[in-house]
């Protein structure tokens, strides 16, 4: 379980929040209400103060490294550091399985320059279940993708809150927490609360 308390920054806050194992909560709300910087302060790539844990042991008490692969981060634009694909990636025994998943499964011999947006989404997401987090942190990860790509991201998202991994998603899709069986909140000037109207 991650559980959030008092967490603020400068432009979010404080905020309450817990994500249970098996489970996947969305946020929504307008653009620059403090959505992905509610992600990054629980990643720890931004300053912030609360307490943050996981399973019962405080943040401060992990290596960085180790949070982050914990806690796993998926930015809307995720970064590459190499001119090839598969210069990303462990050879994990699940690797061509997740690429499979995803419809990529001949990503690895592309170069990084010949992606789309939605490609390299699809890819950002799949270096991140390589690490198997206990947390995943997902800032719209089918904002650029059609609606075949979007379903396979979903099925492979599903396979994985049947596992032990817990999900909070930030999107902008009104249907899609209802695809994925989340729990919504919305956040509002750096305020985050339950959106039951929209459980209705």
């Amino acid at each position: 379980m991650l559980t959030i308390e008092q967490l603020k920054t400068p432009l979010i806050g404080p905020i309450d929040f817990t994500l249970e194992r098996g489970s996947c909560k969305t946020i929504s709300g307008p653009s620059g209400a403090g959505k992905s910087l509610f992600l990054r302060a629980i990643t720890d790539l931004d300053e912030s103060e609360g307490n943050v844990s996981l399973h019962g042991k405080n943040r401060e008490a992990f290596q960085a490294p180790e949070w982050r692969r914990k806690v796993s981060y998926v930015p809307a634009e995720s970064g590459w550091w190499s001119e090839r694909v598969k210069d990303h990636f462990a050879d994990t025994p699940d690797l061509q399985s997740l690429l499979k998943a995803v419809g990529l499964q001949d990503a690895l011999s592309w170069e990084v320059s010949r992606l789309s947006t939605g490609e390299r989404q699809r890819l950002a997401l799949v270096r991140a279940l390589q690490l198997d987090p206990d947390v995943l942190l997902l800032d719209e990860p089918t904002s650029a993708l059609d609606p075949t790509s979007i379903s396979l991201v979903e099925a492979l998202l599903k396979s994985r809150l049947t596992e032990r991994c817990a999900m909070l998603l930030v999107t902008h899709d009104p249907a899609q927490p209802e695809r994925l069986g989340a729990r919504r909140y919305r956040m509002a000037a750096g305020r985050l609360s339950e959106d039951k109207a929209a459980s209705l």
